[in-house]
């Protein structure tokens, strides 16, 4: 979850230089305490976004279930539209059926505020989904900013002017930019009426009155404003939705900053146009060099880009951002330059290493810095994808069955199995290509519960396997397949026959399956991720067979060799086992012990679903303490966790057993009701408060 304020939801942090709109600020606000809808409209630039952002800010206490934000800027289509709005929600998307149904489940009861900000690109999907959304969920009220309204029934509309340009407001915005208090009349002054108060006109003159001082930037736009409008960096054909005809001025302003730009600033911005997220330096150079553009030169553009205000400065991790109306100028020029799809290919082919070598170094301690960067760079990776699929399937398969296992521990499934699927069809690669991406489509399968799909697409990804290690060629040495014995495909394979086996009740088949196949193996359970997955599963199955001292032993030793590789994910699954052995064993204290240290890692890697499982199994060691107020807060918070996955209760057999037992065991020697007002309390409160104070242990209020 990402509760990062008081009250429960996820916004941006506000512009500290929100300037002004007082009255539009009042007016937002008692739209949305009287209306569902409210679309704030108006230019590109006009300060829509900000407007939105602070009137959210302001209202989100009166929203009991949080204030959301969802920017659609990133998004080039609505196919991912719902997916994006679900995981701004923290909606882990863990459930099989139509997307848009289990949003509607995710919000149904709820009271929350949602804001979609830059809906004009997909205003007719955006429309069609609010209006789906407000009929299954009584309780939200939409916020949402186009340039245009969206045209649901009920929507109130607020149209936002650009600042008054001889106002005191204008001039206020471009004495905060330029860092300059200049007097009211002045070159300043003027400025602020020839590009008729729009914010970010005036963002883009305050960059140049760095550079240059107030009189030299008042005159140069005092010779292109005056000009006839097809002297006024006309130079291309926009379409009508992004340039509205009755504002100009604002083109001719990003076209002023794009001619004062040096020749390498110009090609870098229309390169960088390509990204849909958020920029290093290291990704600019990848995508973006070539040509004049090098390793030294690059930068310099770069810095240039940020010193004019088209390129944001850098963030605390060093990323960039470009605000989509200007990155739409610069992709107008792309398609210009002829360069399009070239530099659309090499940001492909960059997002396809990306995920290859975040793959390869899962297994070690880069494993969390590499999880964290694929989620960082989630758009890119899907705008990679997408234009693999179009282009080059064979290497869009080899992208997602890279990523694919990271989104669905982050709760992506959705995604995760929607380009697993397309690329699966689209492809006609076999191998190792072939049987990563049916392995990590059927762990999905069973992160979602559709054990039967699973099952049919786990024998084929056993097939593939065999396929790839033994009648294709042998791979080169250090893969760890061979002729004589199985690799990791074969591994893979059979951990997830044994995932399978286990989710389903059968300990013993899922015992045979990974003991044979590890016996049959060379090396360690640190020489691959595989091979430490078929461990895991083993040390499951032991437990499930009730040979717990075993499974103990196995998993101990198992744990401190992931600490001695700085490995998170199995790390976490360890501790889960450890604590539920530790329940049947009779010692809640060491379940708790563990069952915290789980929820420890899950939070860490920002699974939802593994945090819920972790919650469980603390709740019922608590149950079995006999610590039932703390049982039922930890029981409660569990089920707010269980339901921002989409999905119903569910773990290991064993431990569903005695979830059941101890929580009957403490409803009665605390009470029914004392129990339900501690469960609902922890159920309608801060998840996140509620995690904190599950972790918090014995001795803590």
């Amino acid at each position: 979850m990402r509760d990062t304020a008081s009250v429960r939801g996820h916004l941006p942090d506000e512009n500290p230089g929100f300037v002004g709109r007082r009255t539009e600020l009042e007016r937002v606000s008692a739209a949305l305490a009287e209306h569902r809808l409210v679309t704030v409209t108006g230019v590109g630039g006009v300060g829509k976004t900000r407007l939105a952002l602070r009137a959210a800010h302001r209202a989100a206490e009166r929203y009991p279930d949080g204030a959301w934000w969802t920017d659609l800027g990133q998004l080039d289509g609505e196919r991912l539209l719902v997916a994006l709005v679900a995981d701004s929600v923290d909606l882990a998307d863990h459930t099989p059926g139509t997307s848009a149904a289990g949003l509607c489940r995710r919000l149904a009861d709820d009271r929350l505020l949602l804001v979609l900000d830059s809906c004009e690109h997909l205003a007719e999907p955006c429309a069609r989904l609010v209006a789906e959304l407000l009929a299954a969920a009584p309780g939200l009220t939409v916020l949402a900013t186009s340039r245009r309204p969206l045209g649901v029934a009920g929507e109130e509309t607020i149209a936002l002017d650009p600042l008054p340009p001889s106002g005191p407001d204008a001039l206020a915005l471009l004495r905060r930019a330029a860092g300059e208090d200049f007097p009211a009349a002045g070159p300043a002054g003027e400025i602020c009426v020839r590009l008729e108060g729009i914010p970010l006109a005036l963002e883009l003159a305050a960059a140049q009155i760095r550079l240059q001082g107030a009189e030299a930037v008042r005159d140069q736009l005092g010779s292109r404003l005056d000009a006839p409008p097809g002297a006024r960096f006309d130079l291309l054909a926009h379409t009508e939705r992004v340039w509205p005809s009755r504002h100009q001025t604002l083109r001719a302003a990003i076209g002023w900053s794009h001619e004062l730009s040096t020749p390498l600033e110009r090609l870098l911005w229309a390169r960088l146009s390509v990204f849909r997220g958020p920029f290093d330096l290291a990704s600019a150079t990848a995508v973006c060099g070539g040509g004049p553009l090098d390793r030294a030169t690059l930068p310099e553009a770069l810095d240039g880009l940020v010193r004019s205000s088209v390129v944001r400065p850098p963030d605390a991790a060093g990323r960039h951002r470009m605000l989509d109306t200007i990155r739409e100028y610069g992709a107008t020029w792309l398609d210009r330059t002829g360069e399009a799809g070239t530099v659309a290919d090499r940001h492909a082919a960059h997002f396809r290493g990306l995920a290859r070598r975040a793959e390869t170094e899962w297994h070690g301690a880069r494993q969390l810095r590499w999880y964290r960067t694929v989620d960082a760079h989630h758009t890119d990776l899907r705008t990679a994808l997408d234009r693999l699929l179009r282009t080059d399937p064979d290497a869009a398969l080899d992208l997602v069955g890279s990523v694919a296992f990271a989104w669905s521990c982050r709760g992506r499934l959705r995604e995760a199995r929607d380009g697993l699927e397309q690329a699966l069809v689209l492809s006609e690669a076999r191998g190792r290509v072939r049987a990563r991406a049916l392995w990590a489509l059927a762990v999905t399968l069973v992160l979602q519960g559709e054990f039967g799909p699973a099952q049919d697409v786990s024998e084929r990804c056993a097939r593939e396997a065999r396929h790839a290690e033994y009648a294709e060629p042998a791979e080169p040495a250090g893969t760890g397949a061979g002729r004589d014995r199985p690799g990791d495909l074969t591994l893979d394979a059979a951990a997830l026959a044994g995932l399978l086996a286990l989710t389903t009740g059968r300990p013993t088949a899922a015992d045979v399956v990974v003991g044979h196949v590890l016996d049959a193996a060379r090396g360690g359970p640190a020489d691959s991720a595989a091979r430490l997955r078929c461990h895991l599963v083993r040390v499951f199955a032991l437990t499930g067979l009730g040979r717990l001292a075993e499974a103990r032993e196995r998993a101990l030793r198992l744990r401190a060799l992931c600490e001695e590789l700085d490995e998170h994910w199995t790390r976490t699954a360890l501790e889960y086992q450890l604590a539920l052995t530790g329940l049947l064993e009779g010692d809640p204290a060491t379940a708790s012990a563990h069952a915290r240290a789980m929820l420890e890692g899950t939070r860490r890697l920002g699974a939802s679903l593994g945090v819920a499982l972790g919650l469980d199994v603390l709740a019922t060691a608590l149950a079995a303490a006999g610590e039932g107020e703390r049982a039922a807060d930890v029981s409660g918070t569990g089920e707010a966790y269980w339901r921002s996955t989409g999905q119903p209760r569910r773990g290991l057999p064993g431990l569903r057993a005695l979830h059941e037992k101890y929580t009957d065991t403490v409803r009665a020697s605390i009470g029914e009701p004392a129990y339900e007002e501690i469960f609902l309390r922890a159920l309608t409160g801060l998840p996140q408060d509620g995690l904190d104070r599950a972790l918090r242990g014995p001795g803590h209020a």
